[in-house]
């Protein structure tokens, strides 16, 4: 099953939302906010990962070079442009946003 997955970095803890091409959540959960720990959990819990997809920060250059390094199909969007299509939606919540891209 495809797999997508969303993260939502802080300097310390990553969360880390995986949904299924169904459309359901298939695991949530958080890792170290470093690229060897987000690595460590898409490996684990989302091998068939054909998107990840992170919101821009301070930290996202670091991980969008170390994931795309080991060969992790990962993109970086604008924080803007993620909040302003997450406010289109009606009911925004971890539960509802598959990619759970907020701010803490």
């Amino acid at each position: 099953m495809e797999q997508f997955v969303g993260l939502d970095v802080s300097q310390d803890i990553t969360h880390v939302c995986v949904i299924g091409s169904d459309g359901k959540i298939v695991w949530q959960g958080t890792c170290p906010s470093t690229p060897e720990g987000i690595s460590n959990a898409v490996r684990a819990k989302a091998s068939n990962a054909i998107r990840i997809g992170l919101e821009s920060g301070p930290l996202s250059t670091w991980h969008w070079h170390a994931l795309k390094s080991e060969g992790w199909p990962v993109i970086c969007l604008d924080a803007r442009h993620a909040k302003a299509a997450l406010n289109m939606q009606m009911n925004k919540t971890d539960k509802t946003t598959p990619t759970a891209w907020h701010k803490s």
